[in-house]
């Protein structure tokens, strides 16, 4: 299904800015040979037959985009700060993402991570010299205990998603986006605490105004729909938006900024189902050849599935699909190749 949004006006008395160009282009600067400007690969196209170009951020040094936004928020810390440490809480690819960041900037690194966070993403974190701090599922334990460490410990909070330098940071990836696809008609981008898609919406739309830019969230944790079409932030228990196999985009509401930001710059939300974003694993798999996690099949589910809903099922340009990670256990991975095709 596909959510209208309720357009928040711009109110600069009461709001702070947007991030703009300036502070993506920054952070683009910072994250050179940090991260990778990744390919765009083919994946079929449209029912209409309009391209789709996958952006392969599984590519990344980390598996994912997170390392964007991660390195270009604590590359701005202080050297004071920086040798506090830093914390922060994620089911993986942000914890990763901070893991690395730290290590390359020299800082030690504490992450709050639940208890069913995926086996690879926690060796992955030990193997950056973090420290693991485990609490139970659900996005309020992680956040409470965040707090408690800053207050104990002293240490520079790095939020997953609800901070205009990780928003930045994520930005540069529609960046680059906009600077490889001359005819760029559209970019579905998924949205879990809404940093990516931010980030995402805020560089192409303030360089190309004509391409839409539609968010996708699975119809089991599709909080950020329900809030951008209530105009207000909408919050779900750690229980129901734990349903969805995309297990990084389980947070159970978006983030203020990311509100704002969505709020003014994106064109719609599109929901799909569980069983089209295991397809899409394997789809991806099988007409990409590359390795995508759940979370990371949500834009390519949109696109292979939803192209008219989310109003991209058109003959003229080229749909971008952000596949956002590619870090799977490799025992679930084998599971999600087997799943059956919808219809």
């Amino acid at each position: 299904m596909t959510s209208a949004l309720v357009r928040r006006p711009a109110t600069p008395e009461a709001d702070p800015p947007l991030v703009g160009l300036r502070e993506i282009r920054e952070a683009a600067e910072r994250l050179r040979g940090i991260a990778i400007r990744t390919p765009l690969v083919a994946f079929g196209g449209t029912p209409a037959g309009a391209p789709i170009l996958l952006k392969a951020e599984s590519l990344q040094p980390v598996g994912a985009f997170k390392i964007r936004g991660a390195y270009n928020a604590i590359a701005q810390l202080t050297a004071e700060e920086r040798a506090r440490g830093v914390v922060t809480h994620s089911s993986g690819n942000h914890a990763q993402a901070v893991a690395r960041a730290a290590r390359l900037l020299g800082a030690h690194a504490v992450i709050v991570m639940p208890s069913d966070a995926p086996a690879i993403k926690r060796r992955r974190v030990e193997a950056d010299g973090a420290e693991i701090v485990t609490v139970p599922p659900g996005s309020g334990e992680r956040e409470s205990m965040a707090q408690r460490l800053i207050a104990e410990r002293g240490l520079v909070f790095v939020p997953p998603y609800d901070d205009d330098r990780v928003i930045a940071g994520q930005g540069t990836l529609g960046l680059e986006i906009v600077e490889d696809v001359p005819d760029l008609t559209a970019v579905l981008v998924p949205i879990g605490g809404g940093g990516l898609s931010s980030g995402v919406a805020s560089a192409v739309k303030l360089l190309r105004p004509d391409v839409r830019v539609v968010g996708v969230e699975s119809e089991l944790a599709a909080d950020a729909a329900e809030s951008l079409s209530s105009g207000r932030i909408v919050r779900w228990d750690a229980e129901r938006a734990g349903r969805t196999i995309a297990d990084g985009t389980r947070s159970q509401a978006i983030g203020r900024r990311p509100f704002e930001h969505l709020s003014r710059r994106l064109d719609a939300v599109v929901t799909v189902t569980e069983a089209e974003i295991a397809a899409t694993v394997r789809l991806v798999a099988e007409d990409a050849r590359l390795i995508v996690e759940p979370s990371g099949a949500l834009a390519p589910a949109a696109a292979r599935f939803h192209a008219g809903e989310a109003g991209v099922d058109a003959p003229i340009g080229t749909v971008v699909a952000i596949v956002s990670g590619g870090n799977v256990d490799p025992e679930r991975y084998l599971e999600l190749l087997a799943s059956p095709l919808p219809g």
